[in-house]
């Protein structure tokens, strides 16, 4: 059957209706999801007595942990920060004294004073601010930087901003120097690896920190933006048609079950970074392998056809993989998969994002209590995305 042009463009319209309509319902739900989650968390998560918030909380609002973990620190001041800053229902003075307060207890607390590095973080504080645990890793310090980086711009306070600066100089010396500050030995039979969570959060700390500030600031991390693209793209493996976690330090696929290792969560989260870099610098081509590798490929082999939902692990070639909770729905990569859908079909209008969108949408809604969905971040992340998708919906 041949179609007119006329006719083309009139489904075209209503296609176009229908979607800014369905866009309408997900931002008006979101909203309100939104203003749930903040509401909990004002009135359970925060430690009036020590300072810093409560993380292990049940549905009760009651606290069966006072450990306080650095990275969830981080994100709450980020969070309420971001909040305050962008929205303006919550540019409210109880948001912003508990984000100063989130602030002051991580500068406090979080650094390691007996550490090799004055910049190292703990991984894990008691309620007091004792440090427990420290890992060999760089992301409690990411998620530090992102703290100190949103509230500096919060309160204007140009220390602070500074601080998150020099964290992030030392972290680049960690990834592209030297790591013995981060305190892991080097053992005669570990293989060098490209984790995929690296390059990528550091990508996003180019993101936080270059945000609406002038050329200057652009052009300081300009070349590890490209850097991250660059070591995040060695992940595409097995000829484009998959994305694996850990790969060489010269991007070549890695023996064993940590080089068959899929994190579905990962690749999508790294697929709207990419696009977010892409929209920075328009890169089209960025854009044309964000949306096929990092968001449509993860979906397609990530998805549980027969129950729905995303996997948290894979393994490429169908073994178990050796992550006990391999096939457990977490709400992450479930949120990840929204942010990236939704962005990815705002640059686009592709239709059958949008429709990938709303499948992840219904799910993720649908389960939301199993998974404990509600993740503020996340939620306001995608309600964001949702908000400029109807303003760009209505301004066509």
């Amino acid at each position: 059957m041949n179609i007119s042009l006329a006719d083309q463009q009139l489904i075209l319209e209503l296609l176009d209706v229908m979607s800014a309509t369905k866009l309408q319902e997900c931002r008006q739900h979101i909203s309100a999801q939104l203003d749930g989650v903040v509401d909990f968390w004002l009135r359970h998560s925060h430690d009036a007595e020590y300072g810093g918030f409560f993380t292990c909380i049940g549905r009760d609002g009651k606290v069966y942990d006072d450990l306080k973990y650095v990275w969830l620190q981080g994100r709450q001041v980020w969070m309420y920060c971001r909040l305050y800053r962008t929205l303006e229902r919550f540019h409210r003075p109880e948001i912003l004294e508990a984000a100063k307060a989130g602030g002051a207890f991580l500068r406090k607390f979080a650094r390691m004073s007996s550490s090799s590095s004055p910049w190292k973080c703990a991984f894990c504080l008691t309620r007091d601010g004792k440090a427990v645990k420290v890992q060999r890793s760089i992301f409690s310090e990411c998620f530090y930087i992102m703290a100190m980086d949103e509230l500096s711009r919060v309160i204007a306070d140009q220390d602070m901003q500074l601080e998150a600066e020099q964290m992030m100089e030392q972290l680049i010396y960690w990834v592209q120097v030297d790591p013995s500050g981060l305190g892991r030995p080097c053992l005669p039979g570990d293989v060098a690896t490209n984790s995929m969570a690296v390059p990528m959060m550091l990508l996003c700390l180019v993101q936080q920190l270059t945000e609406g500030r002038d050329h200057e600031a652009a052009q300081k991390y300009r070349e590890l933006g490209s850097w991250c693209v660059g070591q995040i793209l060695q992940h595409v493996q097995r000829a484009g048609t998959a994305i694996l976690e850990n790969v060489s330090e010269s991007g070549a696929e890695l023996p064993g079950s940590a080089g068959r290792l899929q994190n579905p969560g990962h690749a999508l989260e790294a697929g709207w970074f990419l696009l977010q870099f892409s929209a920075e610098t328009g890169d089209k081509e960025i854009q044309k392998t964000a949306i096929e590798k990092f968001i449509e490929l993860p979906l397609e082999y990530g998805w549980d056809r027969e129950h729905g939902g995303l996997f948290y692990f894979l393994d490429v070639d169908g073994h178990c993989p050796t992550q006990l909770e391999w096939n457990m729905k977490l709400w992450w990569p479930h949120c990840e998969a929204l942010i990236a859908l939704l962005m990815a079909y705002s640059q686009t209008k592709r239709p059958e994002l949008l429709q990938s969108f709303l499948q992840v949408y219904d799910y993720s809604f649908s389960h939301g209590s199993s998974m404990c969905l509600a993740a503020c971040s996340c939620v306001n992340a995608y309600w964001m995305i949702c908000s400029k998708c109807m303003m760009n919906e209505h301004s066509n």
